[in-house]
């Protein structure tokens, strides 16, 4: 990454789960006006992304990595705070979604692979990332209240955990910053969503890019 001069420099908009669904309709959408840093484990999912961002005449720098490897995530952080000093705005939407299962059957690689990405990965991002943003970023997760439902024991209670987690950080930094936001999309038809219900009427629900542009005033107010 090269250096950028301050005149020049757009708001730095990080996207951690940038390759599909949400966070890459997030990603189009905030292009117009942010330097999109997104983060994804599909490369081929990033370069299609990449391809629609300059066709809309905006900037992204792509980061094909996986957010449970420490020391890539450690690495993309001292590389953006190299190149740019500080993150204007971060958009978390990785998670891992576990195949639904009964609560006594739940694989126990499902539950471990739920427990490293929905709360380990995102307690080390947040620590990772909170010194870029300083006082005046703001963070952003978003909610899927699955906890407690039948069969959503792996994903919804680390779903569960991680918007916990985000509560407290949003509490701490209250009055000094960053500023944290926690908000509830529509039904959309992810991938994700599509492994959780396969026999759903898809067309009922709201597409990622009408998802983005009604969130978009409460990501940026």
């Amino acid at each position: 990454m090269k250096p950028m001069s301050n005149k020049d420099q757009k708001p730095v908009a990080l996207i951690t789960g940038a390759s599909r669904g949400l966070g890459a309709a997030l990603a189009e959408a905030l292009a117009s006006t942010h330097h999109i840093v997104a983060v994804g484990k599909t490369t081929g999912a990033l370069e299609e992304l990449d391809d629609r961002i300059k066709a809309k005449g905006g900037e992204a720098t792509l980061a094909p990595m996986d957010i449970t490897v420490e020391p890539a995530m450690q690495q993309l952080c001292r590389s953006i705070f190299d190149r740019w000093g500080k993150i204007d705005l971060w958009l978390h939407t990785a998670i891992f979604a576990a195949p639904l299962s009964p609560a006594g059957h739940m694989p126990p690689k499902d539950l471990t692979k739920s427990i490293d990405t929905n709360i380990g990965a995102t307690a080390r991002l947040i620590s990772y990332i909170e010194p870029l943003l300083g006082a005046t970023g703001k963070a952003v997760f978003f909610d899927d209240p699955r906890a407690g439902e039948k069969f959503f024991g792996a994903y919804g209670s680390t779903k569960g955990a991680q918007i916990a987690m985000a509560k407290s950080w949003q509490a701490e930094t209250e009055k000094t910053g960053p500023s944290v936001r926690i908000l509830t999309p529509a039904a959309m038809p992810t991938a994700t969503r599509g492994r959780f219900f396969p026999g759903e009427d898809r067309s009922k629900l709201a597409s990622t890019h009408d998802e983005a542009a009604r969130l978009l005033p409460q990501i940026l107010g």
